[in-house]
């Protein structure tokens, strides 16, 4: 049963999300919302665990180097959020902008993936693909026809046609269960290309040599599996007359019947004869290829075996992340402010950002050392450190001051000066004791290193 909708005004769609405010949306890409009936809905799969949505790797990249690279990239890509933000005019972060857009973003971004999820699917096709669409599956007005809608859904689609103005794309419909192909318009569709393209997706990288190695070592392995071990028999008899030819193609037939019966594919022959095995040399060549084109790939990727087992130092994760991680984040956010955020939102210094967690890179005490030393050197006030670990800024306006909160401001006032006075004693210094104290440290350091010489010498 179709259910007809018509485009409503500004102040029902500022009404909070209940049962019924979902019918209200005025544009669905597939223009078949919300069904209150099930028939004639048909569904896929065998089991309860399938999931007709989720991606399926193609042309190779299922196997399982590659499976784990894509992986774990987009697990780490994942795991930090995209937020749709307001920033100042030196791209601090300021506050988040609470919408349906950053609801699709970080909670749910559509009936089946989380924000979360979202991310993740985008990572796995950008890196199968080379390029993948997020597209908006709902909104509160067709974007054919409004510059400023609400988004209520994201899915991604695999681009099939590339045309000047639209892409065809394959999406998932939540509706009927199935992948459909519709023509979509570039003005609103986030195309993401990824960022490591020329490694990964171009016909002669060197993922895609990775992947052709493997399939020609899988073969190897089925043709081994399936009994057939491309041997040489040397019987001990000389094979001319017809009588011998049978008897030989007879010792053939029995060899293989042992391969096709064994578990390991393993034979016996009888002390008289010889086997000789062809591919083994083949093998152990293409075996120290795709070490090679595995190695290559992690040092083009700024991967490690440290990254990929978990053991990676600080350091090695820090480098992951700044060839690796941040360029895919980057691309993902800088297409999705271009998309889907108007051009008076964009000056209004609105975007679609990303804040990467320090801490899970280093531990608690560096940062707060970090800290530390940027405000009391006066590198930077305790606001634009907020600002850098995605933290809302202090509404105390000596935190975007820059100053040095252990010693006496100069320009201090009157009475601050004489509260500090009173309690020298206390937990604060004057300035000349603080400069008195810093001369110590330096004597002492110089006699650390007087003693460093002696030790060396």
């Amino acid at each position: 049963m179709n259910i007809e909708i018509s485009i409503v005004g500004g102040d029902e769609h500022s009404m909070k999300e209940t049962l019924g405010s979902k019918f209200k949306r005025a544009w669905n890409i597939f223009m078949n919302r919300d069904p209150t009936s099930y028939q004639g809905v048909s569904y896929s799969g065998s089991s309860y665990g399938y999931r007709p949505d989720r991606i399926r790797m193609t042309r190779g990249h299922e196997r399982s180097i590659v499976t784990a690279i894509c992986n774990r990239i987009a697990l780490d890509v994942s795991a930090i959020s995209l937020v749709h933000a307001r920033v100042d005019e030196n791209g601090h972060f300021l506050e988040y902008i609470d919408d349906t857009l950053n609801q699709c973003l970080t909670v749910e971004a559509n009936i089946d993936q989380t924000g979360r999820a979202l991310r993740q699917d985008i990572v796995m096709s950008m890196l199968d693909e080379g390029c993948v669409a997020v597209v908006p599956v709902e909104a509160d007005f067709d974007p054919d026809e409004n510059n400023s809608y609400k988004i209520y859904s994201l899915r991604t689609g695999k681009i099939l046609e590339w045309m000047p103005q639209h892409v065809r794309v394959r999406l998932y419909n939540e509706t009927t269960g199935r992948f459909e192909e519709v023509v979509v318009a570039k003005k609103y569709t986030a195309i993401m290309e990824n960022p490591l393209f020329a490694v990964m997706n171009e016909p002669n990288s060197t993922m895609q040599r990775l992947i052709r190695k493997l399939n020609i070592l899988d073969a190897i392995d089925e043709q081994s599996g399936s009994g057939k071990l491309d041997l040489i028999i040397q019987l001990p008899y000389v094979i001319k007359s017809q009588a011998r030819k049978e008897q030989a193609e007879q010792r053939r037939r029995d060899i293989e019947q042992q391969l096709s019966g064994s578990k390991y594919g393993i034979a016996y022959t009888d002390g008289t004869e010889h086997i000789t095995q062809l591919n083994r040399g083949v093998e152990n060549n293409l075996m120290s290829q795709i070490e090679y084109l595995t190695k290559m790939l992690y040092s083009q990727l700024g991967i490690t075996e440290s990254v990929m087992d978990g053991t990676a130092n600080e350091e090695t994760m820090l480098n992951y992340h700044n060839r690796t991680v941040e360029p895919i984040l980057a691309a993902i956010a800088d297409e999705m402010t271009r998309t889907f955020l108007t051009k008076t939102a964009r000056t209004q210094k609105q975007v679609i950002s990303f804040f990467r967690d320090p801490f899970k890179l280093a531990p608690v005490s560096q940062i707060a050392e970090i800290a530390d030393k940027f405000t009391r050197n006066e590198i930077m006030t305790k606001n634009e450190f907020r600002s850098i670990i995605g933290m809302r800024p202090s509404d105390d306006p000596r935190a975007d001051e820059l100053r040095n909160s252990n010693i006496n401001q100069a320009d201090a006032e009157p009475a601050l000066l004489e509260d500090v006075e009173e309690t020298q004693n206390g937990e604060f210094m004057t300035q000349e004791e603080y400069e008195a104290a810093l001369a110590d440290l330096d004597d002492l350091d110089a006699q650390l290193d007087d003693l460093e010489k002696e030790l060396d010498t």
